[in-house]
């Protein structure tokens, strides 16, 4: 069997096989306002003194369609004032020491309207984790 028909029978398979995926983006959840921003990740000083990371996923809720596509936009800068955030935060976090939600909340929203420069998402907490 010649090997040059076999390779292009089974190329000629993929473009059906992506086809009958569904091809369709699928959201991830939270309605049609919601907007998920990736896990913001920082090192931190468990107690025995190695070093961890601590782990904050979050997203914005939104009721208006155009502060939606204007967070969804400002994504990167979302995620870069997180970041920078998350990381200081974390490096001042006492050895051991737990982080406060409420904080970190409140501070990330304060983030959120600055950086979008109005008000109007409501920035969402998933989880905290520390490994």
């Amino acid at each position: 069997m010649d090997r040059r028909l076999v390779i292009a029978a089974a190329l000629s398979l993929i473009p059906a096989a992506v086809s009958a995926a569904g091809g369709e983006e699928r959201k991830k959840g939270g309605g049609a306002g919601f907007v998920q921003i990736k896990a913001i990740v920082a090192t931190i000083v468990r107690r025995d003194g190695s070093r961890g990371v601590i782990t904050v996923e979050c997203g914005l809720d939104t009721s208006d369609d155009k502060m939606r596509q204007r967070a969804t936009a400002s994504e990167p800068r979302l995620r870069a004032a997180y970041a920078g955030f998350v990381q200081a935060y974390a490096a001042g976090l006492p050895t051991g020491g737990l982080p406060d939600a409420d904080y970190l909340a409140r501070e990330l929203q304060r983030l959120t309207d600055q950086t979008l420069g109005q008000k109007g998402a409501k920035f969402l907490l998933g989880t905290i984790l520390i490994n």
